[in-house]
């Protein structure tokens, strides 16, 4: 290209290149779609138009790099009256368009267009820049700065997308793009971006590695329906440190809400999440997942997710901390998901989301209600806390415990804290494992109180009737009240109170040992009733 001066029309422009450069200065679109075709063409037309197909668009539809950088960043005045602005349609550009480090005025919207080489946008300011349904080898945006939107929609990058320490000023649109990994097996590097509003990456799919570490959205992160897949390498999501003011939504998408594809300005929120017997897409992770430390304003939404992980890959969501917490996907046949070091305040789970023993790991998972979508029995929660915890932990129990307490629950955590009881009792040496053996056949380890009130009732039974057998004397000849066996044997087995019969009876021999053997049993037993009545007074 001939050097020209700012604004002023290079000689040398190609007639496609001319009509870019009027359209530039009207505002208008630039469409280069053959005018046959732009309706209803003849069979096959709409492959021959299609940005991502094979067939090669001739120099009537080309225009150089070098031409849109200069409109871009160099333009000519506006047409009085109008808007300057570059909306190229159907459109390829060759050579390579670099604008990094430029300011781009022009509102910027490029449909349906195809790159023949990478663009570079690093630390590039925009307004807002579009690029709908367009074919791109490679998008180089480190430290992009736009004040308005930033749209990817329909896109299909070949070699990844980065945009490390991005600053998008409202949102950020890249919902039914396909994009492949780059050299590193990266399909989007976003390290450090920041979102003002909303990300949204509805139907996304990649082949690659998506790197959000440390990314910050302002409002919601929506990437219902998305497909993440990374055969290459350890994650499919790898976003530790996360921050999402309000929801990050990894569910499925009613697609019965999807709209066309023909809209020159992609829509916000292509779908909702779906309802029973709606037809829907879900969000689908083949690849580990790590959100450790991530912060999430609202609640993390996995509903209908599926994850298909190796043996060696997780869902990583140590530490973080959101109100609410929605594991309602399909259970992961392999890897693992952990949340140990957790804080949420409502878990809203299924029976079957998660994955079997060694697959979960809760030490330290916090959470303050349990809202279970489903039948859920207690069985199965106990099932879920077992299978967090190969080895014996008693942190997840008293968490489920006071959980269940906490929403008057008193007898499933009484259930709870006897599982516990007996996970404990396995880790103990051999006589204290029989001492708990004895426990929990005689008192249920005092969590059943009336068992033990029962045994005292049977105890008291067996004393009244030794001790109807034999008539001991007494201990002062002037000075005793009437025999009476079964009051003795009551006195015998209650501690504490005194019913005036004990210390007036003078036994030796084995009866010595019967009434030794009642008060030793007597002083277990009520110890148990009083602790269970003490726990039932404390809940009142």
């Amino acid at each position: 290209m001939t050097e020209a001066r700012a604004g002023e029309e290079p000689a040398d422009l190609t007639a496609a290149e001319h009509r870019m450069w009027e359209a530039y200065r009207t505002g208008s679109v630039c469409d280069l779609n053959p005018p046959g075709r732009r309706r209803e063409g003849p069979p096959g037309a709409a492959d021959r138009d299609d940005p991502h197909a094979e067939h090669v668009w001739g120099p009537e539809r080309s225009v150089r790099a070098q031409v849109v950088a200069l409109l871009l960043l160099h333009g000519p005045a506006p047409v009085p009256g109008r808007v300057a602005s570059l909306k190229l349609r159907g459109v390829r550009i060759t050579g390579r368009l670099d604008l990094s480090g430029g300011t781009v005025g022009p509102y910027v919207e490029l449909q349906s267009c195809r790159f023949d080489s990478e663009i570079q946008l690093s630390e590039t300011r925009f307004g807002t820049l579009r690029l709908i349904n367009c074919a791109i080898p490679r998008l180089e945006a480190a430290r992009l700065h736009t004040e308005g939107d930033l749209h990817l929609p329909r896109c299909r990058v070949a070699r990844g997308i980065r945009l490390t320490d991005a600053q998008i000023g409202t949102d950020l649109l890249i919902s039914q793009a396909v994009v492949q990994r780059d050299t590193r097996g990266r399909a989007i590097t976003a390290d450090g971006m920041s979102v003002a509003q909303d990300f949204q990456g509805e139907l996304l799919e990649t082949y690659g590695e998506v790197s959000l570490r440390g990314a910050t959205v302002g409002v919601s992160m929506n990437m219902r329906g998305a497909r993440l897949r990374n055969p290459y390498g350890k994650y499919a999501l790898n976003a530790p440190q996360l921050t999402v003011e309000r929801t990050l939504y990894l569910t499925s998408i009613a697609l019965d809400y999807v709209p066309g594809s023909n809209s020159s300005t992609p829509p916000y929120g292509l779908g909702l999440t779906p309802t029973r017997g709606q037809r829907a897409r879900r969000f689908e992770c083949r690849g580990g997942m790590r959100l450790d430390d991530g912060r999430f304003g609202d609640a993390i939404d996995f509903f209908g997710a599926r994850f298909v992980l190796t043996e060696e890959q997780e869902i990583s969501l140590r530490r973080i901390q959101t109100p609410e917490f929605r594991f309602v996907g399909e259970r992961p046949e392999r890897g693992r998901v952990v949340v140990s070091g957790a804080k949420v305040v409502k878990l809203v789970d299924t029976s079957t989301s998660w994955p079997g023993p060694g697959g979960v790991s809760i030490e330290g998972f916090v959470y303050e209600n349990l809202a279970p979508r489903g039948h859920f029995p207690l069985s199965r929660r106990l099932e879920w806390v077992e299978a967090a915890t190969p080895e014996y932990s008693p942190e997840p129990y008293e968490r489920l415990a006071a959980v269940l307490r906490a929403g008057g629950e008193d007898a499933d955590a009484r259930e709870v804290l006897l599982a516990k009881q007996r996970r404990r009792r396995g880790t103990l040496p051999l006589a204290a494992k029989a001492w708990g053996h004895l426990q929990d056949w005689t008192v249920v380890y005092g969590y059943r109180p009336g068992r033990a009130a029962l045994w005292m009732a049977v105890l008291w039974a067996a004393g009244a009737l030794m001790f109807s057998q034999h008539r001991p004397p007494p201990i002062k000849e002037d000075e005793h009240p009437e025999w009476d066996a079964a009051l003795y044997a009551l006195d015998l087995i209650l501690p504490v109170i005194d019913l005036g019969q004990q210390a007036q009876w003078k036994v030796a021999g084995g009866w010595q040992w019967g009434a030794a053997a009642l008060i030793l049993l007597g002083w277990i037993l009520a110890t148990t009733v009083a602790a269970g009545a003490s726990r039932v007074l404390r809940r009142g």
